[in-house]
């Protein structure tokens, strides 16, 4: 049984962070008329994307450093706890989809383990010990990026994954919602997004919440758009695993080259569906095999590949 001077030193702690501060203009919230919470909440969020908008150097730099590790083979880690340590492991699922990567290309992990994204699990943010335990379960090497996601830039499991990886020489990022954070501070890339005391005291799921989702959007996108996943603004190594994403894929295809819907089909089917692969085809006039060899030589860039079919 823990007695009120054990927690002393960490509400002292949480006194002093933008995220947990009490906003008394709001202390009879619940009195109000559904509309006008509403209307509150969505004025409170409508004000995140400017907080992003002055930490775009920091991210852009930490884009291109996570880029040029991933391009050598490198992996896009995320670690954190509880809201911050879903939406890592939500941004990390939804890359094989989007940009054909393998699943362990880039991880989510989260304080208490996969049981954690459902269910909190008691003491799991306050260890270190177990953010060192989940990234030598996962074999990090200095060629990784890992990215400890925390609002309060105070959580023990985010700090401690993002030291022991700058120990071993990956490269680090510290994604936190309140300046002058232990875990910006800790990593090679600080990028601290201050969005500002919370509509809830403390529940760092809203503006903090929406503030990460936006910042790990860039960075798996920007990342993948930088290792040539794309094709201009189109997906061109989506993976077509249902009957949407196929549809989907020949509409990529179309768009690409203006090719007729037989054409497409055709080259589709003899690349096994690959879209980059049969773009090259109609836009570069090669076949199948030559269109996966220059591919290969250009590590993916279908821009570049479409050079190489030009002086081919």
């Amino acid at each position: 049984m823990t007695s009120p001077a054990d927690h002393a030193p960490l509400r002292a702690q949480l006194d002093t962070l933008t995220t947990e501060a009490y906003r008394p203009e709001l202390a009879e919230i619940d009195r109000r008329p559904t509309l006008d919470i509403a209307r509150t909440m969505n004025d409170e969020d409508a004000t995140v994307p400017a907080a992003v908008a002055r930490r775009l150097p920091e991210i852009a730099a930490a884009i291109d450093a996570t880029a040029a590790r991933m391009a050598r083979g490198g992996r896009l880690i995320y670690a954190g706890a509880g809201t911050a340590g879903r939406l890592g492991v939500l941004d990390a699922s939804e890359c094989p989809p989007t940009f054909n990567t393998d699943p362990s290309e880039v991880l989510g992990l989260i304080a208490g383990g996969p049981s954690a994204m459902v269910t909190a699990v008691e003491g799991a943010e306050d260890s270190t010990k177990f953010a060192i335990e989940d990234l030598s379960a996962i074999g990090l090497t200095d060629l990784d990026t890992v990215v400890g996601i925390s609002a309060s830039g105070r959580t023990p499991y985010a700090i401690g994954a993002v030291e022991h990886a700058r120990a071993l020489g990956a490269l680090t990022i510290g994604l936190s919602c309140n300046a002058d954070s232990a875990l910006a501070a800790a990593a090679e890339h600080g990028i601290e997004v201050v969005v500002g005391p919370e509509l809830l005291t403390g529940s760092t799921r809203l503006k903090a919440g929406t503030a990460q989702k936006l910042v790990l959007n860039m960075l798996s996108t920007i990342t993948m758009i930088r290792l040539g996943k794309t094709y201009g603004n189109l997906m061109v190594d989506v993976r077509a695993s249902n009957e949407k994403l196929r549809a989907r894929s020949r509409r990529i295809v179309a768009l690409a080259t203006g090719a007729s819907d037989q054409e497409i089909e055709t080259a589709l089917r003899s690349t096994d569906g690959e879209v980059k692969n049969a773009i090259l085809i109609l836009l570069g006039g090669v076949d199948a095999p030559t269109a996966a060899r220059l591919l290969d030589a250009a590590d993916g860039h279908l821009r570049a590949a479409l050079q190489a079919a030009e002086d081919h």
